[in-house]
């Protein structure tokens, strides 16, 4: 047992991770409590499921439009240096947020307001922090630092949701106002790296704009495997991964419960999720069909959702749903960033957040009108239906079957 958890907790050993991993467990906390708080303030100021996907249609807009060039400015740019520029942006908005909450004449353009300009920062934001960990603890550690900020990003999914589910007594803008104040902590540690520590990457000529883009889309297009990855990523989170508009309208509608009811669903799923992910930092490498296996829970577990009307058992299903996203989603990150060479990563990075919230803008509309037309039933079953359909065609694509392991390991990189 000592031996796995020091290959499960392995990246903390170095300094410039250990001060990220502890400034983003604080950051982390605070973000989830204002996305908790978001969704339910809108749907308390509008009462329509359809506007909560409005919201989600604000915050993801600028993936939609800006997302495609985001992978090739985090290779031209320093990525320490971008991501406390996007995380003190984000203290703004956050600051913003709780200034209106707090003053009581929030409007819903506000929030949506608010939202895309919080969503824009977000597209710089991700790649850059996925290079920077392959700045703090490079290559032969990078799928066990990206388990662990997915371990340490949902082991926040659920202490977030269950403070923001007891505070909403107190106002959403008491969370709003919690969460300004955690960007703070992962400033501090940004501020505090050393830069000597880095590894160091292979020199490359910084790309332009245009070209660097159709320069990563050309490596994607000679990858097959990884398009079936990037179409996978594409399928679930347009059609599967929606609950930031599925889990308000949930616990406020079909359940009709109180603000700690639907923190802890959002922390069920967190449970899950933290599950998921500090198996895959213990497994220690990329598999194919841990991706596969996690992906097919997933949406399983969504289908069994659907027509649920209690809380326990919803709790319950959405612990394993939170444990089948995190296998696969940290399984697909680390093989594509593996798969990619120095040169290309921020940009295969993009690609792969471009997949993953690209389509985040009309998801949100979509899983609105479904919950206003047929409920969360509706929803949960048709996100259940597509991701199972989309996780088998996949497997078929790679080829994998029962008996024959399809495992891109880290020793076996697909350069072009």
């Amino acid at each position: 047992m000592t031996r796995a958890a020091r290959r499960t907790f392995h990246s903390l050993r170095y300094r410039n991770y250990r001060l990220f991993f502890g400034g983003q467990a604080v950051s982390q906390t605070g973000s989830w409590m204002q996305r908790v708080a978001l969704g339910w303030f809108i749907l308390q100021l509008t009462h329509s499921p359809f506007d909560v996907g409005v919201m989600a249609f604000a915050q993801f807009t600028p993936y939609m439009l800006f997302g495609l060039f985001a992978g090739v400015l985090a290779d031209r740019l320093d990525a320490r240096r971008t991501v406390i520029a996007t995380q003190a942006a984000q203290l703004i908005s956050a600051s913003a947020l709780a200034w209106i909450a707090l003053g009581g004449f929030a409007q819903p353009w506000m929030l949506y307001l608010i939202a895309f300009v919080n969503g824009t920062v977000l597209v710089l934001d991700v790649p850059s922090r996925q290079q920077l960990t392959y700045w703090m603890v490079g290559r032969e550690d990078l799928p066990n630092a990206i388990a662990l900020n997915s371990t340490l990003f949902n082991a926040s999914r659920i202490f977030g949701p269950a403070v923001a589910g007891a505070l909403l007594t107190a106002g959403v803008g008491v969370c709003f106002l919690v969460n300004a104040i955690s960007y703070v902590a992962v400033l501090i540690g940004l501020l505090a790296m050393r830069s000597s520590e880095f590894f160091p990457l292979e020199e490359f000529e910084r790309p332009k704009i245009l070209a660097g883009t159709r320069e990563g889309l050309a490596w994607m297009r000679r990858q097959p495997r990884m398009l079936a990855l990037l179409a996978l990523v594409f399928a679930i989170s347009t059609f599967c991964f929606n609950f930031n508009v599925t889990l308000p309208v949930l616990a406020q509608v079909t359940l009709n419960a109180h603000g700690y009811v639907y923190g802890l669903l959002f922390a069920s799923f967190g449970a899950g999720a933290l599950f998921g992910a500090l198996g895959a930092a213990a497994l220690g490498r990329a598999s194919t069909k841990v991706l596969l296996l996690g992906g097919a829970l997933f949406s399983a577990s969504e289908l069994l959702l659907a027509p649920l009307d209690s809380a326990l058992l919803a709790g319950a299903f959405l612990f394993l749903a939170g444990a089948g996203f995190t296998a696969w989603s940290a399984n697909s990150n680390a093989i594509m960033q593996l798969a990619a060479p120095d040169r290309l990563r921020g940009r295969v990075i993009g690609l792969y957040f471009y997949a993953f919230n690209g389509t985040g803008a009309l998801a949100g509309l979509m899983t609105g009108w479904l919950c206003d037309v047929g409920g969360t039933e509706l929803s949960f079953a048709v996100s259940g239906i597509i991701g199972l359909i989309a996780v088998g065609a996949t497997a078929l694509g790679l080829g994998w079957n029962p008996g024959v392991v399809a495992r891109h390991r880290a020793d076996e990189p697909q350069h072009a």
